[in-house]
């Protein structure tokens, strides 16, 4: 499979503070691909460098081999990346629907449309009138999932899908994964829950203190790799980038 989403070396500043050491990590054309790590590991940052919220050097990101760091976050929106961001970030003055057809304003065509949505999230639909932060944390979570799929991407980024939902709620929201990534959707999710990172993904990246620390196989990766991964030091091989 050819490459999508490639970064090289990728480094992120919050002014003189580094959050992330010489990221590289990619993702093929219709994979799903896990992103776990302690909080502070630099996962968010990685999303908003790659999505433009974040500054990056030019040939540091390359979308479909084009290099896209540094450009703005409305350019990267039409080149075909959407974010759904921690917190889902709706907006409250706007009811579900209006949140929805804000997705839209990228002007990509493509199969996803207001009625696709709500075939995925039936009980958007009904309540498509209502104020968005008026819905449950999962509820807000589908508008804020069909809000970027609205765009029409090639390539959709979900930061914490599950950060502060019930279980039965997470489970409701990830059976919508695989309808998702059924016409060939390529996905990367942040996702707090190791084993439930495992189970979707095909492949994994462990993040620690900016660096990768783990990357391979998900079913092939042993809990006490992940451990290690995730609270030791970075294993030997991973690239660990500047200091």
């Amino acid at each position: 499979m050819s490459a999508l989403l490639q970064t090289h070396a990728l480094t992120a500043f919050y002014g003189d503070a580094q959050a992330l050491f010489g990221i590289d990590f990619s993702v093929s054309r219709g994979e799903l691909v896990a992103i776990i790590g302690a909080n502070g590991a630099g996962k968010s940052t990685f999303m908003k460098a790659v999505t433009g919220l974040v500054p990056a050097r030019a040939q540091q990101i390359e979308l479909n081999g084009q290099a896209i760091g540094g450009l703005p976050a409305s350019e990267i929106v039409k080149r075909g990346i959407a974010l759904v961001p921690e917190g889902r970030r709706l907006f409250a003055s706007l009811d579900v629907e209006e949140n929805l057809l804000m997705g839209a304003c990228a002007g990509r065509s493509g199969m996803w449309n207001l009625a696709r949505v709500y075939e995925l999230f039936p009980v958007l639909k009904d309540k498509r009138r209502q104020a968005s932060t008026s819905l449950s944390g999962g509820q807000q979570q589908m508008v804020a999932i069909g809000r970027a799929l609205m765009s029409n991407p090639s390539l959709l980024l979900c930061d914490e899908l599950s950060l502060g939902l019930a279980p039965i709620v997470i489970k409701e929201i990830y059976s919508a994964m695989p309808r998702i990534c059924a016409e060939g959707m390529t996905v990367v999710i942040v996702e707090q829950d190791v084993s439930k990172a495992r189970e979707v993904s095909r492949r994994l990246y462990c993040f620690q203190e900016g660096r990768v620390s783990l990357q391979g196989e998900s079913s092939d990766l042993s809990p006490g790799q992940i451990s290690q991964a995730y609270f030791g030091t970075p294993q030997d091989g991973a690239h660990e980038g500047p200091r």
